[in-house]
C-alpha cells in the first residue's frame, strides 16, 4: 500500500493528464513559446511528447512545474 501525498499537487495526475490539460489551456503554439522543445514546435502531438517527456527527466520537470504555476494557486 503507497502512502497518502497530501503535499503533492501532482500526486494522482498522470503525464498525458496534465499535458492534456495544457494543451487545452494554451494550445501547442504558446505551450511551445513557454517551454522550448522540439515536441512542442515541431509537430507536435501528445504521443510524441509523452515519449520525450518520459525518457527526459528536465523536459518532465519543465512541464510539471509550468502545469503547477497554471493550474496550482
Amino acid at each position: 500500500m503507497t502512502p497518502s501525498q497530501p503535499n503533492n499537487p501532482l500526486h494522482g495526475k498522470t503525464l498525458e493528464a496534465i499535458l492534456t490539460e495544457l494543451v487545452t489551456h494554451y494550445g501547442w503554439d504558446e505551450l511551445g513559446d513557454r517551454i522550448r522543445i522540439n515536441c512542442f514546435v515541431s509537430n507536435p502531438s501528445i504521443r510524441s511528447s509523452l515519449t520525450f517527456l518520459r525518457k527526459t527527466p528536465w523536459a518532465r520537470q519543465k512541464v510539471e512545474e509550468l502545469y503547477l504555476k497554471t493550474f496550482w494557486k
